[in-house]
């Protein structure tokens, strides 16, 4: 298969160009992706036939505030959708809790990769676990959904925005600027920086961000070959599972301004779904559960919102943003 569906691309050398944030992990992610794909095309493992784009986004660039503030998820997205859609690239290699529930026109994500581990994990130098961190400890944080679960559980806990990549806020905890931090497991891993984790976060304890853990790649529609080349990576138990969770997240309308969790699960043919709402003090909470098969998967996210956009009422998520 050759790939040059653009006007400003060839049938020469690269075959694929992929787009990604610079950041160490969105190139760590977009590596396991071209291996991937070179593992399962030929043409694809000759040098040179993938070409990598580092493109940054306004997500990057800003770092001094919450991303509530400056817009949310589509942030960590917009520049990588403009560059396909110009055809500078032809794939796009994401984070999917960065991906917003509504993708611009042209532009289609048929391939989750499979998915890592979905906890949250806890970092400190002065307590083994959140319960051990003495009363009025900061905790550093940029997400408004562990924020809100934390103070659920410890009200006395002071929280503080912390942003930039793993190793700028591994760097902020050793330096002391807080006293612990929460990140995502699958991160640390794909870093190779788990030995830093304190403790892993039990699912119950601290139910993750919707596809949480999960790689997805983008293309523009109607590019076959893109197509045909992702459907060999694509996994199919990891879609299913967000879809589910993306399914909740769009009734629920959600962006980084809403604490919102899920978390969904595939055995076999059985899947099942846990999914939350809390507000952002942490003092109401609400939640609930599904249980139902693969090919429900949309279903049963789009009515546990449901039943949850009814238990909290209108203006559950009208709060202003600190």
């Amino acid at each position: 298969m050759t790939y040059y569906n653009s006007q400003t691309m060839t049938a020469n050398h690269p075959i694929l160009r992929i787009g990604t944030r610079g950041s160490p992990l969105a190139l760590a992610q977009t590596h396991e992706t071209r291996d991937r794909l070179a593992a399962a095309w030929p043409e694809l493992a000759a040098p040179g036939a993938i070409e990598i784009e580092i493109i940054k986004t306004t997500g990057d660039l800003v770092q001094d505030r919450p991303l509530a503030e400056i817009g949310g998820k589509g942030l960590f997205t917009k520049e990588l959708d403009e560059a396909m859609l110009a055809g500078r690239i032809h794939l796009a290699v994401h984070s999917m809790k960065d991906v917003p529930t509504l993708l611009p026109d042209g532009i289609v994500l048929p391939c989750i990769l499979p998915r890592e581990d979905v906890r949250d994990a806890f970092i400190s130098l002065k307590a083994k676990s959140l319960a051990e961190l003495p009363q009025g400890a900061v905790i550093g944080t940029a997400s408004l959904r562990r924020g809100a679960q934390i103070l659920n559980r410890r009200p006395d806990l002071k929280l503080v925005n912390f942003r930039g990549n793993v190793q700028t806020r591994l760097r902020k905890l050793e330096e002391g600027v807080v006293d612990a931090t929460l990140l995502a497991m699958a991160g640390l891993r794909r870093l190779g920086l788990a030995q830093h984790v304190t403790s892993a976060l039990d699912t119950g304890d601290m139910l993750p961000a919707v596809a949480q853990g999960a790689i997805g790649i983008t293309c523009r529609d109607g590019d076959e070959a893109a197509h045909a080349y992702l459907a060999a990576l694509n996994c199919p138990v990891s879609f299913v599972r967000v879809a589910a969770e993306r399914a909740f997240l769009t009734r629920l309308d959600g962006s980084c301004r809403t604490p919102i969790a899920a978390l969904a699960e595939l055995d076999g043919d059985s899947l099942s779904f846990r999914g939350l709402i809390v507000s952002p003090d942490g003092k109401v909470v609400h939640a609930t559960s599904r249980a139902g098969t693969a090919a429900e998967a949309a279903v049963m996210g789009t009515d546990a919102a449901e039943e949850l956009a009814q238990v909290a009422g209108p203006g559950f998520f009208d709060f202003k943003t600190a």
